[in-house]
């Protein structure tokens, strides 16, 4: 773990937050952006030569900032971790943004097995897991808030990613039930629900990626979401209008419109 300080942003109300996935893509934009003087910054990450250059930049703009490498397939450490950072910072926010991709290439019959297992830890099991975790320390001081990063791919059935889209699914049912019973004491549980965000993850995809926006864009989303307290959040809009349409549509006709789509991506 590093700590360290700086100078320059207009003063507003400090905050001490946690933020996996820091060492790239939307969890890097959104730790520059809560980086400013008198802010505490949590920033866990697989890189460590990545995460160590975004806690510089964050340094630079004045925060104060521990980092942790740490892979988030490892449920238990995960737990063990967050509860010794967060004796040390006492977070008052929590995002986590860590997550995986993957689909079955046009090339396989099934996706593989250890991968369908490893998305369902990384991107469902670990960070609900983290958030009952942070939710329990968090009552304890009166509140606090708590995004969760899943994926507009959990409201459609996706042949060609049954396990990453069922691993967002399981986290999306997760949040709506967290929220409810969490609000009672005083920890906000926001769901944020992305379309095609512009990341090394979504740059493997062979084929268009409609609607893409920049991870500062998504950042921007996500901060605007948790200070309204937005229970569930999808972006870019269009993606909104296409869960309405999903919602109408009867499933006979979804499962014939899905099974005819077909995707492919390049190996990592």
């Amino acid at each position: 773990m590093r700590t360290s300080g700086g100078t320059s942003q207009p003063p507003t109300k400090p905050i001490r937050i946690l933020i996996t996935g820091a060492s790239g893509g939307i969890g890097r934009a959104l730790a520059c952006d809560y980086a400013r003087p008198g802010n505490t910054l949590v920033l866990w990450g697989r890189n460590a030569d990545r995460l160590q250059d975004v806690a510089r930049l964050c340094r630079e703009r004045g925060a104060s900032v521990l980092t942790r490498e740490i892979d988030l397939s490892d449920g238990h450490a995960a737990i063990t971790a967050f509860r010794a950072d967060d004796d040390t910072s006492q977070f008052d926010t929590v995002i986590l943004c860590a997550g995986l991709s993957d689909m079955k290439t046009a090339s396989e019959k099934t996706e593989r097995a250890e991968t369908v297992l490893e998305l369902g830890l990384v991107n469902y099991a670990v960070p609900s897991a983290l958030t009952m975790a942070a939710a329990d320390r968090m009552q304890a001081r009166g509140g606090g808030k708590i995004a969760l990063i899943g994926s507009v791919a959990a409201y459609h059935d996706l042949p060609f990613a049954a396990g990453y889209g069922g691993s967002k699914a399981g986290l999306t049912r997760f949040a709506s039930s967290a929220r409810i019973a969490l609000a009672p004491l005083g920890v906000d549980v926001v769901l944020i629900a992305p379309g095609f965000v512009d990341t090394a993850m979504s740059r493997r995809i062979i084929g268009p990626r409609p609607f893409l926006i920049t991870p500062e864009a998504a950042s921007r989303h996500i901060i605007a979401a948790l200070a309204r307290n937005t229970g569930e959040t999808i972006f870019p809009w269009p993606f909104r209008i296409l869960r309405m349409i999903d919602r109408l549509t009867p499933s006979v006709i979804r499962t014939a419109i899905m099974s005819r789509i077909s995707a492919d991506q390049k190996p990592r």
